[in-house]
């Protein structure tokens, strides 16, 4: 696939503050990027230096093979962006305001009205067409803030939360027509809703204190828990069995740890952590086969996001 974006050592510095610090990344077509990190992280400083709003300290943002310093205009013309908070001009009507993008964005003629009427039926945004910007919902204002990104088509979209203040769903709208734009488009989003990078996001990044401290697919960055591949097993068996249970589990190979979850006359539940993240499900079914227990439940644990997210922003 074709790197149409590509970050080189990007820095801001605002006085002695170091908002982002030596960011390096690239993204190709066809990507979708979750940015993630929490509040202050530097996420829309370097978003607003990706689109130009800000000029970097030091660094390069390059889109298409065009650097936004030497080449701002031309890197613009490629770009879509929502911002945070998504203003526009609270007088205009919503029909207004998008004209208004199409006449800046170089749209002209029959093509013109075409692409706005389709932007409004891609965005569900026919029910508020003739009412001021200002009287809108939130949900609302977001919806016209990603319509007026995508309105002259770009090769590389810039959102910065996307689906801030929208309702379940409005969310999966959202989502799905990023999932339709995706393969024709670099999609950068920042979020802190873990469940979008799920939804919609092939690649994510997570940075903490102006810096990337992680960098992959959602499956891989859940493999990074340190409970990925463990297996919890839940027991239909006698709380006095509990002792020669936990030494027979604690001996399976590969199991690094065995942690007691509950223990009662109902059940027995215990987590076997494996060692070095390894796969231990076939050893352990094996073994409980062989002991004849009565097996409630097992559940293979394939990393939580938000706990790898909490470890790699909190040890930054």
């Amino acid at each position: 696939m074709e790197t149409m974006v590509e970050i080189q050592k990007l820095r801001k510095q605002f006085g002695p503050l170091l908002a982002v610090n030596d960011i390096s990344f690239q993204v190709k077509k066809g990507e979708v990027l979750g940015f993630l990190g929490p509040n202050g992280a530097g996420k829309s400083t370097t978003m607003k230096m990706i689109t130009g709003f800000l000029a970097p300290t030091a660094g390069t943002v390059i889109v298409g093979g065009d650097d936004i310093v030497k080449k701002p205009l031309a890197v613009k013309r490629r770009l879509g962006y929502l911002p945070e908070g998504a203003p526009a001009y609270p007088d205009m009507t919503v029909w207004e305001f998008l004209g208004f993008i199409a006449d800046i964005r170089g749209l002209t003629g029959t093509a013109r009205n075409q692409r706005i009427d389709e932007v409004i039926q891609r965005v569900n945004l026919n029910a508020v067409l003739h009412q001021p910007i200002d009287t809108l919902s939130k949900g609302f204002k977001r919806r016209v803030g990603l319509a007026q990104a995508i309105l002259h088509d770009p090769e590389v979209l810039i959102l910065d939360e996307p689906t801030d203040g929208l309702d379940p769903n409005q969310k999966h709208e959202v989502r799905s027509l990023i999932r339709d734009m995706a393969q024709e488009k670099v999609i950068i989003l920042s979020t802190h809703i873990l469940e979008e990078v799920h939804a919609v996001c092939s690649r994510a990044i997570i940075i903490a204190n102006g810096s990337v401290v992680a960098d992959g697919t959602p499956s891989e960055l859940e493999a990074q828990s340190e409970t990925y591949n463990a297996v919890t097993l839940t027991l239909a068996e006698p709380q006095s069995a509990a002792t020669d249970i936990r030494k027979g589990l604690a001996a399976i190979q590969g199991v690094a740890k065995l942690i007691p979850i509950t223990e009662n006359e109902q059940q027995l539940c215990y987590q076997l952590v494996p060692q070095n993240k390894q796969a231990i499900v076939t050893e352990v079914s094996q073994y409980v086969r062989t002991q004849n227990w009565s097996v409630a439940e097992m559940q293979v644990d394939h990393g939580q996001l938000d706990a790898v997210f909490r470890h790699l922003t909190a040890a930054a």
